[in-house]
């Protein structure tokens, strides 16, 4: 995972946390999990009978829809990232198994673009301290919405505390 720094003003990553769902040598791909959009996947895809959220992915590809989920046995031609989380898959798949109700809210997680990274940019964004990686899992499916960021921040303590209370935009304090 990569935790955004309390320096990053980026309007786009500001206060994320980003899943790393590929990482190698000619670039990284990830989710934002924690930016709903406050709209639900029918409203994006009219043949999936689902009121499942859409989170913002991240700045590129954003008139697609990307999904990270736990339902291998389900979705066909997925992508391993760890433990039981996949991404990617199969769409014939996805659309029969959320149509027949097979899987829940807590197994699939849809995204409204992705987060990428070119040969050696992450690294070089790392190296100038705009994130922080994070080896430790979180519940992708959790229901912490916007305040991940701030749980993240509290784990790693310290010099991070500061910034537990302070708003987004720390001129407006």
């Amino acid at each position: 995972m990569l935790i955004a720094q309390p320096a990053l003003f980026d309007y786009t990553f500001n206060r994320t946390v980003v899943l790393l769902v590929d990482h190698n040598e000619a670039g990284s791909i990830g989710f934002i999990l924690n930016k709903p959009t406050n709209q639900e996947l029918n409203s994006y895809v009219s043949e999936l009978e689902s009121d499942f959220p859409v989170y913002e992915g991240g700045p590129v590809n954003t008139d697609n829809l990307y999904y990270v989920h736990k339902r291998p046995d389900l979705i066909s031609e997925s992508e391993h990232i760890s433990g039981n989380l996949y991404w990617s898959g199969n769409y014939d798949d996805i659309r029969q198994s959320i149509n027949r109700g097979l899987i829940g809210h807590d197994e699939i997680r849809f995204y409204l673009g992705y987060s990428g990274w070119g040969e050696n940019q992450l690294q070089t964004e790392v190296d100038d301290n705009a994130w922080i990686i994070v080896n430790e899992k979180v519940d992708v499916f959790g229901e912490w919405r916007n305040n991940l960021w701030k749980q993240q921040m509290r784990k790693l303590g310290g010099e991070h505390l500061i910034w537990l209370n302070t708003p987004a935009d720390p001129n407006m304090n």
